[in-house]
């Protein structure tokens, strides 16, 4: 199968930090591509190029039209933020590193980190979506499952279940803006294939649920799969 795809060797970690960090390839930038490549439905790339600039807006309250020069615009503003900020805050940080501060983050990675994000797991379903939802039972995700590294709970409803995946705030400055990944995505598209219901990222903040929105999308998922 031939690949469109360029090959940026060690300058693509760089280039998906910095355009992850400042949501540079969001769907209010770009458009909701994955959406828009499967109504084009292209049998060449060459379709798939023309179609989208015939068709793709900008998401949010006011779309605008994407053009080439859109993107281009974006690419620069990328590339202002890697030289003005990414590469100034990296070089400050290596230039600091100790050995210490290595064994210290792996310890700490390891060890509170992760009792951490258990307490704060625990703390989520148990007093919030457990008293919230006391009809249905929240399960840990069994480790053996291929989902199961991007879906902390499932809940079952009837013969159907939707999946928790449970973060912390700080995972997204703005959490309303988090952007799944590819392989997330592809993980989420997964578990609704097998239990019928849908993924839903629940942001914790001192163990309290941070998106509230996401309650009333739960509660709306539960009355479809009733």
């Amino acid at each position: 199968m031939d690949k469109y795809s360029m090959n940026f060797g060690k300058k693509e970690r760089v280039l998906n930090y910095a355009c992850q960090t400042y949501q540079l390839s969001r769907p209010n930038k770009v458009g909701a591509v994955m959406a828009l490549i499967r109504e084009c439905q292209p049998d060449s790339f060459e379709e798939w190029e023309q179609w989208y600039f015939e068709n793709a807006n900008t998401t949010g309250k006011k779309p605008t039209r994407i053009t080439a020069e859109c993107l281009k615009e974006l690419g620069t503003r990328l590339y202002c933020k890697i030289t003005e900020v990414v590469i100034p805050e990296w070089k400050s940080a290596f230039e600091e590193l100790t050995e210490q501060d290595c064994i210290d983050y792996i310890y700490n990675l390891t060890i509170n980190r992760t009792y951490d994000g258990y307490i704060r797991e625990k703390s989520v379903v148990n007093d919030g979506l457990a008293k919230i939802f006391p009809e249905i039972v929240f399960e840990e995700s069994d480790p053996e499952l291929d989902h199961a590294g991007d879906v902390d709970y499932v809940a079952k409803v009837g013969n159907s279940a939707i999946g928790i995946q449970i973060k912390p705030v700080t995972a997204s400055a703005n959490f309303g803006s988090y952007s799944l990944t590819e392989r997330m995505k592809a993980s989420f598209e997964d578990f609704k294939e097998q239990y019928g219901g849908n993924v839903f990222i629940v942001f914790s903040l001192d163990g309290e649920i941070a998106n509230k929105e996401v309650i009333e999308q739960i509660r709306a998922e539960i009355e479809i799969l009733k």
